[in-house]
């Protein structure tokens, strides 16, 4: 059977070679693989910490996927996966409030998180700064390398036989087709229009230099008066994000959105004034109403897998998974069949 596979990002390229690997023909169509919101992403696998009442769904499914990954890693590689685990810091009453919410709305669902006071963070990581009045600590959110994550899939999915066509689909005749084109899916398919929007995000690439202050070992999430923002550990930096914005397809980055990435993460960690800023680019996160995925059937001869919001890279080895599992003839959770808008 063959399987023509429309997007090469983190969602497109995990699915074909999973489908590769389980015997299908596999053809995927993308003018730049391995680029748009996989290329430009944070890298954090954080369903705990993304966990917020009402989206219940969303943690269970990014539960699953996070006790994936540490296998599907292996397999790949080394993509840079980084298991020291993630602190969450506040700095006002407000953002402290959120934060007792949050854990309070995890430990109902019996996923208990360890509150720290800021002194208590710090010594945990040691480039926390002063405004830091107090957080959580949660070793079950890792993360990732995104961009070696992005080759390391594209190495595994061409030696799995999958034949990578750099160019966009056009229509290309096969027994089924995949959509995985993101934020753009929505043109490939009607009964995808006005569910995959656009979001997009902003983010920077800081660079460690020599004398400047260590950088903290774990991924660095944050409140600061009320705005989100994260630090995530590279080999030589950090990747500090995101804004968020619903601008259709404009992906190009703003002063206002750098100044304020800077100054909240400068707030949070100090140190990193005296890192070089050596990146700034946006993406387009693929939206839908609901903040979850859309994967499955659209009709006889088409799946689609898109639509994960800020959780594309977590949920890419679940998302694989449940794709196969329709391709053979199966179904998945109601919660992400696209069918659930009528």
């Amino acid at each position: 059977m063959e399987l023509v596979v429309a997007g090469g990002g983190v969602i497109g390229l995990t699915c074909a070679w999973r489908a590769a690997q389980a015997g299908w023909t596999v053809g995927l169509f993308d003018p730049d693989p391995e680029s748009g919101s996989s290329w430009v992403a944070g890298g954090m696998l954080a369903p705990v910490t993304e966990a917020w009442p009402g989206e219940e769904e969303l943690l269970e499914l990014g539960l699953r996927s996070v006790a994936l990954w540490p296998e599907f890693a292996a397999e790949l590689g080394d993509p840079g996966l980084h298991t020291g685990g993630t602190v969450v810091a506040a700095t006002g009453t407000g953002d402290r409030a959120e934060l007792d919410s949050l854990a309070d709305h995890l430990a109902r669902l019996g996923r208990p998180v360890e509150r720290l006071t800021g002194r208590e963070l710090r010594r945990l990581e040691p480039a926390l700064g002063p405004d830091v009045r107090g957080g959580l600590s949660v070793p079950a959110d890792l993360s990732v390398d995104n961009r070696a994550l992005l080759a390391s899939l594209r190495t595994a999915a061409e030696k799995a036989g999958v034949r990578i066509e750099e160019r966009a689909y056009r229509g290309e005749p096969a027994d089924t087709l995949l959509i995985c084109a993101g934020a753009h899916s929505a043109a490939l398919h009607p009964a995808l229009r006005g569910l995959v929007r656009p979001v997009k995000g902003e983010i920077l690439r800081l660079a460690h230099r020599r004398g400047a202050f260590p950088m903290p070992g774990r991924t660095v999430r944050a409140l600061v008066d009320g705005r989100p923002v994260y630090l995530v550990p590279r080999p030589n930096g950090l990747v500090v994000g995101a804004t968020q914005s619903e601008q259709g397809f404009d992906t190009e980055p703003t002063v206002g959105g750098v100044r304020d990435l800077l100054r909240d993460a400068e707030r949070i960690v100090p140190g990193i004034a005296e890192y070089g800023l050596v990146e700034v680019a946006a993406g387009l996160r693929p939206g839908s109403p609901d903040n979850l995925p859309l994967i499955g059937r659209l009709d006889d001869r088409t799946l689609v897998a898109t639509g994960h919001s800020r959780n594309g890279i977590l949920l890419a080895p679940l998302t694989a998974q449940l794709v196969v599992a329709v391709l053979d003839g199966g179904s998945v959770p109601a919660a992400v069949d696209p069918g659930r808008f009528g």
